[in-house]
């Protein structure tokens, strides 16, 4: 006798999840993690050193980022806006507060009056490019959940008068 399933039925596409939660992960470990190459070069300015440090595995951050977003385009799986916010659409480096990125609130109402017009403010340090996000704005409802309008209207020359 066969078991029965369960009613929820588990993840469709669980693979592709998990392997975009590991480009996820990996590409924010890559971006954050220095390579210690101040062994190697000691008698080198440390401004120099720093550079070294950081350059090898920020492009290791970015690629892994970049396919990220090409696995989530191909399989068309939605990625959270957290996740793409987190990555420059431009460059594709991981934007991490105050390290590759900065931000701010702007409001350009006369006097910053209307608190709904506030926008977050990105600026990628990579590439110098700003993304703009409304912060306080609902979203809108997708189009799949949204109510079915009535578009059927009577035909003028059905009616008889």
């Amino acid at each position: 006798m066969a078991k029965a399933k369960a009613a929820g039925g588990g993840v469709q596409n669980k693979a592709i999840y998990s392997r975009l939660s590991f480009l996820q992960q990996a590409a924010v470990f890559l971006s954050t993690a220095t390579l210690d190459a101040t062994l190697e070069n000691s008698s080198a300015d440390i401004s120099d050193t720093k550079k070294d440090r950081i350059a090898p595995l920020q492009g290791a951050g970015r690629r892994l980022a970049t396919d990220l977003r090409a696995v989530s385009l191909k399989t068309r799986i939605r990625l959270n806006p957290a996740v793409k916010q987190s990555i420059c659409k431009f460059c594709d480096s991981i934007l991490i507060e105050g390290e590759s990125c900065t931000s701010e609130i702007e409001n350009k109402s006369r006097r910053g009056r209307k608190p709904w017009a506030d926008v977050l403010v990105r600026k990628c340090h990579t590439c110098g490019k700003e993304r703009r996000y409304p912060v306080c704005a609902k979203r809108q409802t997708r189009k799949t959940e949204r109510p079915v309008a009535n578009t059927e209207q009577p035909d003028a020359m059905d009616q008889t008068g």
